[in-house]
């Protein structure tokens, strides 16, 4: 057997030196334009990082968890099929379930009799009612399951454009909720996939969603909520720019904690993480797949408390048994192979990471800030303020896209011309127009590749 390798035996070179030999090897070209590219966020992202170049000696993030939890996503609307998806994915190795719902449901249907015991349960509903939520909350506690409501006023205005009630009566509700349940019980959720599917750059979902929080926190104070202590459930959606991704998950954990004691609140940050809508497309589906792997993993190193992933061709086809079964086990290989119960916040120390997080929490605090400064996030919401600044940075990054400046493999580069998707479309991809009456403007969720492929799929039918 050789002996280990010895690194004192090597020569340490500096900053200098590596650029000096970097340059070098340009022959000629200019370092900054050759190697220096800018990030949407203005980020000159260099192409070396050290020891030197820090701007600290490496973030403790607060509440990072060892482990992480696969999560499996179920609709009800039929409790018969729901409790044949819930069932399915519990005995595949889901750890925990994503429930959507756009109406209240009967929890014993579809749960009933079910081993529920150490599962989780993440509840993402579109109404407010506050008997359904005493009753399921009163179902799991029953079942020894873990239940996070997820109650968010602020996001149902942000998406759909009105309050369920109004904004006193909403934060009421979820006050009341808060204070009546038990200290450890998970109620306020932030949505702020919501931003990331709509086109806002990573900077602007950081400063968002911490704006969003802090909004919550006003509207629930001045709606008799007690102080001290708040438990809040981040929704977060991952997209493709890996590195970056890591360093957001990592980025939040440090802004929750700063705001809280800024404001003298200790708040408990749980994150539920999960690929995102923004860069699935319908053609060439099967780089969904090779999308999702990389962004789950993102989130596994940035520090997710659960993960949940969604099929590879959710855009365009009903829900069918093959490509549930690929998401989940997606996460089961990526549970069993990534090891990530031998480290906590496997990032750390990781120069490049370690500088993108220092960076996006210093841009979103300033841009958290601003927003402040103006009236808050209420009132930039309800000004069109916030929904005009997700627009241009969407239409920036179609812009790149448009430009080959931004590279999706199947959409402008290494393109099947010969793929067909006019009969097999089950699901309509492409957005819908329903206008109607609202408080504000909605911000609504874009895939990047949406215009490209209706146009391509226009074409195809014509």
């Amino acid at each position: 057997m050789s002996d280990p390798l010895d690194f004192s035996t090597f020569d340490a070179l500096g900053d200098k030196q590596w650029k000096q030999h970097i340059q070098m090897e340009l022959g000629g070209k200019d370092y900054n334009d050759t190697l220096i590219w800018e990030s949407p966020e203005g980020i000159a992202v260099k192409p070396f990082y050290s020891a030197s170049s820090q701007k600290h000696q490496g973030y403790v993030i607060p509440n990072m968890p060892r482990n992480w939890q696969t999560i499996v996503a179920v609709f009800v609307d039929d409790p018969a099929v729901a409790r044949h998806l819930v069932k399915t994915a519990l005995e595949q190795g889901a750890k925990g379930l994503y429930i959507q719902a756009n109406s209240p449901f009967d929890c014993a249907k579809v749960f009933g009799e079910i081993d529920l015991s150490q599962t989780r349960i993440y509840l993402r509903t579109s109404f407010l009612d506050s008997v359904f939520s005493k009753k399921s909350e009163a179902f799991f506690q029953k079942a020894k399951a873990t239940l996070h409501h997820n109650i968010d006023p602020l996001y149902h205005l942000a998406h759909t454009g009105v309050w369920h009630t109004n904004c006193a009566a909403d934060h009421q509700i979820l006050g009341d909720l808060i204070n009546d349940f038990e200290p450890e019980a998970q109620i306020l959720g932030v949505h702020m996939d919501l931003y990331q599917n709509a086109g806002a750059t990573i900077t602007q979902q950081l400063g968002y969603a911490l704006a969003h929080l802090h909004e919550a926190i006003h509207c629930l104070q001045s709606n008799g909520k007690k102080t001290g202590q708040l438990r809040v459930t981040f929704m977060v959606s991952l997209g493709t720019n890996y590195f970056f991704e890591i360093a957001k998950m990592r980025a939040l954990r440090l802004l929750v904690n700063r705001l809280g004691k800024t404001i003298n609140l200790k708040i408990s940050c749980h994150v539920l993480a999960m690929p995102s809508k923004r860069y699935s497309t319908i053609y060439d589906y099967n780089n969904n797949l090779l999308r999702h792997t990389t962004e789950l993993m993102s989130g596994i190193l940035g520090g997710a408390n659960s993960l949940c992933n969604f099929p590879y061709d959710e855009l365009y086809k009903k829900s069918h048994a093959f490509s549930q079964r690929l998401s989940r086990n997606q996460l089961l290989i990526l549970e069993r192979e990534s090891f990530r119960e031998l480290g906590q916040d496997m990032a750390q120390g990781a120069y490049y990471i370690e500088s993108l997080t220092a960076d996006l929490a210093e841009k979103a605090l300033v841009l958290l800030k601003d927003i402040e400064a103006s009236g808050g996030f209420l009132r930039q919401l309800k000004s069109g303020q916030i929904q005009k600044k997700i627009r241009e940075s969407h239409a920036k990054a179609n812009q790149d896209l448009h430009a080959n400046v931004h590279t999706m493999l199947g959409i402008n580069a290494f393109v099947d011309e010969g793929q067909r998707m006019q009969d097999q479309l089950e699901l309509f991809p492409f957005d819908k127009k329903n206008p109607r009456k609202t408080l504000i403007e909605p911000i609504l969720e874009r895939r990047l590749a949406t215009e490209i492929e209706q146009n391509r799929y226009n074409n195809e039918t014509a």
